[in-house]
């Protein structure tokens, strides 16, 4: 029922109830102006879009028409409704916006892709032959267009979690961060919510973000509420099916998927004897990524709080090429969707493949360690890809590619190692586009008296070897051998430590030395591991091994909203006027140690305060600062207008609803 607070609030539109305006009271109690109930009543939803009590009372002006029987010249068009029904189809999305020429062609201002190769040192001397020879390639995407209508228009759907324990605080900073996402996406993008609990539906329909469109799925989010179970698998489902069923497909389409709790069935298993949950059920097959031909859409995870289960979370996400993050400060929720927003509004690059070829008839190719993406060694060593697929505008990659050198002849004064080629997609113009990069090769004197590692490739090896010794922390924990995994990443601290990029005074590895002491406390204790600790791992797992930002730690819990902002928009100002002279300082510092190959630089440590924003490109940080300047105005609106946007928050679970506890059972 209705609180008595609410009576004068339209459930659907927040607006009031003015004398003279026409309205509708529920059975259930809950208030609609009569324009706001009608649409939803004509499209055949019969019962409360709150509390979803069934009506046997509907406005009589609002009952829906018995439509006119099909026949060769009419055939009505697909319905909207989101109610579920068994073998239902969603052949009814919008009709993409057709681009314009001029528009698509303005696409490629950003530049094409590119390709660059680090060797570790540039000289071998002629007569020896090195194994694991180290070469870095390096790939970076094209600069952001400039306009909205250079870039690549987004089919997006998210797929919200509103079980019972979703109640309270937690749905109205979902409400909240939806719709900064609905504000920020673009006429020609298009959006549609499922959401699930025990059950899953989809709250409406494929459609454009125009005004209409953005104020139609504005109100069926203010509409949302929480009860009941967690089916995690069901809510993939319906998501899968509106991107199958789909009449018209945009460039880009991804699904952003939040969840704070168990899931109901892997859970279930669990209890019933299995030893462990059989996650990988709860990815539709057509959302799986093979490894092979076209990508489906990348699912992006978000374990919302200390409850969620991480692992149901991060398998979905490497499942399908996406990424997890853990949101462990909830007020930073809607920080999370801005930053996976910022990327996939500015997609640049798809079906990406670098090809590596060798030169020298004697230069074999041993690994290439390429994290999350898939990489092939062709028969004897000869050349290797590496399918990366999609990149976000001004993304970066960068892959360790493992070579057999051999001794040069007597006459040879140079030995080339590796060619470098890539092909990919324009997303803005659909075109193909083949570049090429600089070869590989290293200088072969008789003697090398002064020898010069990369600054690069040294950073590159650093960050691989931290990332697998996540991976086998985490092993350890899960074994319950907390002090194994506290001390794997112990000795690769002190790695890190005396490294000669940290020596040199760099601010690039701060970060990484400030994850790795995060994790070693999250690691160390169960209880912590348990807790929160398994995520976080998982979480920074993702993005190391992708290379992409996620996983936003922003902040403690206990740092008021307030303080949260004004710290990290001065440190966003900081880094845009410093950040050159801290790259061009590090990198100076680098080339002087490794020169002199000493430990004893003296340079002081810079603390970056950077490390917040790994992997993150400059679309992303940008929409990751207007999301908090949208925050502090929020916070700073008066208390009647937060009362009104929020009024939904108090609402209780209705009878009889199959609501799931608070707190939830963790992974042990």
């Amino acid at each position: 029922m209705a609180d008595a607070s609410d009576a004068d609030v339209c459930a659907i539109c927040l607006g009031g109830m003015v004398r003279g305006q026409a309205g509708f009271t529920a059975e259930c109690s809950h208030v609609f102006h009569l324009n706001c109930i009608s649409a939803s009543v004509a499209h055949g939803n019969h019962d409360c879009p709150l509390c979803k009590a069934p009506w046997t009372v509907l406005p009589a002006v609002n009952a829906p028409r018995v439509p006119p029987p099909p026949s060769p010249q009419h055939v009505p068009p697909p319905s909207s409704s989101s109610r579920q029904v068994r073998g239902r189809t969603y052949e009814d999305d919008d009709p993409v916006q057709e681009i314009v020429q001029a528009d698509a062609e303005a696409g490629t201002n950003g530049g094409a892709m590119v390709l660059k190769a680090h060797c570790e040192c540039p000289a071998v001397a002629r007569g020896s032959s090195r194994d694991n020879f180290a070469v870095l390639v390096h790939v970076k995407a094209p600069s952001a267009a400039a306009t909205e209508a250079a870039r690549a228009p987004l089919d997006l759907v998210t797929v919200l979690d509103v079980s019972g324990s979703m109640i309270g605080s937690k749905l109205a900073l979902l409400k909240q961060a939806m719709g900064f996402v609905i504000d920020n996406l673009g006429s020609a993008d298009r959006l549609s919510v499922v959401t699930f609990n025990h059950d899953a539906r989809r709250l409406f329909r494929l459609v454009r973000t125009s005004d209409a469109g953005k104020a139609e799925a504005k109100r069926a989010v203010e509409s949302l509420f929480a009860n009941g179970g967690t089916d995690i698998g069901k809510g993939l489902r319906v998501a899968a099916k509106v991107l199958d069923h789909r009449r018209y497909k945009n460039a880009v389409t991804s699904i952003m998927l939040l969840s704070d709790g168990q899931d109901s069935n892997t859970y279930a298993g669990m209890r019933h004897g299995r030893n462990a949950a059989n996650y990988i059920t709860l990815v539709p097959s057509s959302l799986t990524y093979s490894g092979a031909g076209n990508r489906p859409p990348a699912v992006h995870t978000f374990g919302f709080g200390a409850d969620h289960d991480a692992a149901a979370m991060h398998t979905i996400a490497e499942m399908t090429a996406g990424t997890f993050s853990f949101i462990e400060n909830e007020a930073v929720l809607q920080d999370s969707f801005a930053q996976c927003l910022g990327g996939l509004l500015t997609v640049a690059v798809q079906e990406a493949r670098i090809v590596m070829t060798c030169l020298h008839p004697g230069v074999r190719v041993r690994e290439v360690k390429s994290g999350r993406y898939d990489n092939r060694v062709d028969a004897g060593g000869r050349a290797a890809s590496v399918d990366v697929g999609e990149l976000y505008a001004d993304e970066e990659r960068r892959f360790l590619v493992l070579l057999d050198v051999p001794a040069a002849g007597a006459d040879d004064g140079v030995t080339g190692l590796i060619k470098l080629s890539c092909n990919y997609r324009d997303a803005a113009t659909g075109q193909v586009v083949d570049v090429t990069g600089d070869d590989a090769v290293v200088q072969r004197p008789v003697e090398v008296t002064d020898e010069e590692p990369s600054l690069e490739v040294e950073r590159e090896r650093l960050r691989v070897a931290a990332t697998e010794d996540m991976a086998a922390a985490r092993d350890a924990a899960d074994r319950n051998e907390h002090a194994e995994g506290a001390g794997i990443l112990r000795r690769r601290l002190e790695a890190v430590e005396r490294s000669v990029v940290r020596m040199s005074g760099g601010s690039t590895f701060t970060a990484l030395e400030g994850e790795l002491r995060d994790l070693i406390a999250r690691v160390e204790d169960r209880d912590e591991y348990e807790t929160v600790g398994r995520a976080c791992f998982l979480s920074g797992m993702s993005s190391h091994r992708q290379q992409r930002a996620g996983g936003m730690q922003l902040m403690s819990q206990s740092v008021p909203l307030s303080l949260e902002l004004d710290n990290s928009d001065s440190d966003e100002d900081d880094d845009d006027e410093c950040e050159e002279a801290e790259e061009e300082e590090e990198e100076e510092g680098l080339r002087d140690c490794l020169r002199s190959r000493t430990m004893e630089c003296k340079r002081p440590i810079k603390q970056s305060k950077r490390s917040a924003r790994a992997y993150a490109t400059p679309a992303m940080a940008a929409m990751v600062k207007r999301s908090r300047d949208q925050r502090r105005k929020t916070a700073a609106a008066p208390p009647q207008q937060q009362q009104q946007k929020r009024h939904v928050e108090g609402q209780q679970q209705q009878p009889g609803d199959q609501s799931e506890p608070r707190k939830r059972h963790r992974k042990h």
